[in-house]
């Protein structure tokens, strides 16, 4: 049995909130691993549509009091916790009254793209890392899904490199048909920035869209997996653009699933 300490990171988590495939998937492969003698973390987004009352949610005041810096700005992290039911797992959720209190993820009523996505996005990358410090837990492998993820590798890689915590851990970046075609500002790779980060390690973002982000994630991960469709042809030509260390053909269905995680998180750490 595997003890290895795996970081799930995800825009979404069944049952708290389902509007991809990726609700689905970090509810199932983390207790999957966990039943193979695997130590778990989650960390996603407080999302207003996220009922706390109903969920059981509450802060956890001893990992809140943050400030995490976006461009000009520091905001405040808020830290909260739930469990999910039937399952001896806990989520824990990254909030912030400017970023996440709208009751809508990443579109508008009107289905308009939110213009701070990219801001929400990155304070939330940087409040993952910085939650995992406060916990004093040292994940192995960090399992990064879909866009709004894609910093952690670059952040792994460079601010947090030689940070006991994380000096040691492997990142996974699992990319999703989640696309969109809204464009954000120039200023994306200013805010996006940390200690030890040179803008040319961010110039993958300098596109400021949706193939930005992914080729950023893909430039820093050590495994990169494409999840769902095989033949999407979008998703192919970023995946032949950018310079991975590995790059996997999607595993997500089969008889061979879990095992196929099981192999890959060992073999990266060994």
């Amino acid at each position: 049995m595997s003890k290895l300490r795996i970081l799930y990171v995800a825009s979404e988590i069944n049952p708290f909130l389902e509007t991809t495939e990726v609700a689905d998937f970090v509810r199932n492969l983390p207790q999957a691993m966990q039943e193979r003698g695997m130590e778990i973390r989650i960390l996603v987004p407080r999302f207003g549509l996220i009922n706390e009352r109903k969920n059981r949610l509450h802060e956890v005041v001893r990992l809140s009091g943050i400030n995490i810096t976006v461009g000009d700005e520091e905001k405040p992290l808020i830290i909260k916790v739930a469990s999910i039911p039937n399952a001896k797992l806990q989520v824990y959720f990254i909030d912030n009254e400017d970023y996440f209190q709208r009751k809508s993820v990443f579109f508008d009523k009107e289905n308009k793209f939110h213009e701070d996505n990219d801001e929400r996005a990155i304070f939330f990358c940087k409040g993952v890392l910085e939650t995992v410090k406060k916990l004093g837990w040292s994940p192995d492998i960090v399992h990064c899904n879909d866009w709004m993820t894609s910093l952690v590798p670059l952040y792994l890689k460079t601010t947090y490199k030689n940070d006991p915590i994380f000096k040691d851990s492997k990142s996974v970046f699992t990319v999703y048909n989640n696309t969109f075609t809204h464009k954000f500002g120039n200023d994306i790779v200013y805010k996006a920035k940390m200690i030890d980060i040179e803008d040319s390690m961010l110039k993958h973002l300098e596109s400021a869209d949706y193939d930005g982000f992914i080729r950023q994630g893909m430039a820093y991960a050590d495994a990169t997996i494409m999840a769902g469709e095989k033949n999407n042809e979008g998703l192919q030509k970023l995946l032949s653009e950018v310079e991975s260390k590995k790059i996997i053909e999607t595993f997500e269905t089969g008889e061979n699933f879990l095992d196929s995680y099981y192999n890959l998180y060992n073999e990266l750490v060994g």
